[in-house]
């Protein structure tokens, strides 16, 4: 068991310098011919906020029924963080699929570490999340009601949806060696992720048939925590982190293992 967690913990330490290296790459590829480049990894999200704030605060309006008087602008940034925390989830799920088939020259090198090629793909859609993340909190302190102290646990609340998902990636980026077609499916299991994790509705909102269910959704009660600590400054249920945790470190161990399991075979297939 010990010998399993250190390989896995290699990934980000024996291979750091060549997980940084294809993340900057992966980046930079993602807006290659383009005049802008890699800012539009900042313009892109910073013209979402300016839309969403526009959209569903001035021209739909709405509110999330908070135990607290709720502005126009923090319900579109409360929508805008829900489709963040998703967009991470999407984009992992889109890109990790591919990252070992698209990638045959190096899948073939027998001292390359494949574990890198998934890996990359969180690192980058992290990298992406983080900075719409920051610039919610811009939101907030200009045009909403400030960033509260609880905006500190935040990383805490997300840290086990980044394990979940770095287990996700290696989990599809295995299978999706063997069955090509995962990848017509992923438009179609986001779409379902979407609208089961709570981005456009409150838990509160949820009836209780559905709640039995949906309460087992990891990405719905980390949506949730988020918007507690740090739109709405109230204090998260610490059952649900405990929860969000075992699931997230579960799955990275499981994924970790499956893509150890299946890796020899992927040479032949590739």
């Amino acid at each position: 068991m010990k010998k399993k967690r250190s390989h896995l913990l290699s990934v980000f330490t024996s291979y750091r310098e060549l997980l940084w290296q294809f993340t900057v790459r992966n980046l930079q590829m993602r807006h290659q011919g383009s005049y802008l480049g890699i800012v539009w990894s900042v313009l892109n999200p910073l013209l979402m906020v300016a839309l969403y704030v526009f959209v569903f605060g001035y021209v739909f309006g709405g509110s999330f029924n908070t135990s607290q008087p709720e502005s126009r602008v923090a319900y579109a940034l409360t929508v805008f963080l829900g489709l963040t925390i998703y967009g991470f989830v999407g984009e992992v799920m889109g890109f990790s699929v591919t990252s070992i088939i698209s990638q045959p020259n190096l899948v073939k090198k027998v001292v390359f570490p494949m574990e890198i090629l998934p890996t990359s793909a969180v690192w980058v859609a992290a990298f992406n999340t983080l900075i719409s993340l920051l610039l919610v909190g811009i939101g907030l302190v200009f045009l909403g009601d400030g960033l509260p102290l609880r905006a500190l646990w935040l990383p805490v609340v997300l840290l086990p949806l980044g394990m979940m998902m770095l287990g996700g990636a290696w989990l599809g980026a295995a299978i999706g060696v063997f069955f090509r077609d995962v990848g017509q499916t992923i438009g179609f299991l986001n779409m379902v992720v979407m609208f089961s994790s709570g981005v456009f509705y409150p838990v509160s909102a949820i009836p209780e048939a559905a709640w039995a269910i949906l309460r087992f959704n990891p990405l719905l009660l980390t949506i949730h925590m988020a918007r507690e600590c740090m739109i709405w400054n109230e204090p998260f249920n610490p059952k649900y982190l405990a929860y969000t945790f075992l699931v997230g470190f579960g799955m990275m161990v499981t994924g970790h293992w499956v893509f150890q399991r299946l890796k020899s075979a992927f040479a032949d297939v590739v």
